[in-house]
């Protein structure tokens, strides 16, 4: 049905943890170059605080933030609570 369509986009993605290839899966309207950008910025910066930071880096504006504001996660810790 038409829940399939966007069930690929729906998977939170740990921008301080993850790859660039899973951010670029992840997060709608971020390629693999500005997934490259959002790691490069953590690594030279520390991770982020807050998602609203990303606007930080470059390519990314707070629109791109805001469309992925269900899907950015700063810490792994809805995974961590399921121990």
């Amino acid at each position: 049905g038409l829940f399939s369509i966007w069930a690929w986009a729906a998977q939170p993605v740990n921008v301080n943890a993850a790859s660039a290839q899973e951010i670029a899966e992840s997060l709608k309207g971020v390629g693999l170059s500005k997934a490259e950008a959002i790691v490069n910025y953590r690594n030279e910066n520390g991770p982020f605080k807050h998602m609203d930071e990303l606007v930080n880096v470059k390519g990314i504006g707070i629109r791109t933030v805001d469309i992925n504001r269900d899907y950015i996660l700063l810490e792994n810790s809805k995974l961590a609570a399921r121990k």
